[in-house]
């Protein structure tokens, strides 16, 4: 389980510097069917830059499994990560599967993860399964 945490943090720090790259850069988005319509996000967090979350939450509407704070490399990037905790190598490596949003997006998917938030990077959390919320971990 480490092992595979450690190639997503590996396979993330591309996306980063692909999903925070200048926009003369980047790549349009494909278009996805969100499990979330735009009128049901609502502001449950201060903004707080944005976040990467893969399409296992935002599209199939799994809560968030495991998140991990890193020190932002741009001051738009919260340092925020988060996976659903069953992508597999090669879905993380897939920079479709994705994508760049803002933490309180995310907290509208998940809002068990509010609470730790404010949390200041270097942190990572693991979902205690059958429960609301989340346990320390290392990364």
């Amino acid at each position: 389980m480490r092992r595979r945490r450690l190639l997503q943090m590996f396979s993330v720090a591309v996306l980063i510097k692909l999903a925070f790259a200048d926009a003369a850069t980047t790549v349009k988005p494909m278009q996805k069917k969100f499990k979330l319509r735009a009128d049901q996000i609502r502001e449950l967090v201060r903004p707080m830059g944005g976040a990467l979350a893969t399409d296992r939450i935002t599209v199939d509407g799994l809560p968030v499994g495991y998140m991990y704070r890193e020190a932002p490399d741009r001051p738009e990037d919260s340092g925020w990560r988060f996976f659903a905790g069953n992508e597999d190598q090669a879905y993380v490596d897939n920079l479709g599967n994705t994508s760049v949003y803002s933490v309180n997006t995310i907290a509208n998917y998940d809002p068990d993860i509010i609470g730790y938030l404010e949390t200041p990077a270097p942190c990572a959390f693991e979902k205690v399964q059958g429960s609301h919320t989340y346990q320390p971990v290392e990364r």
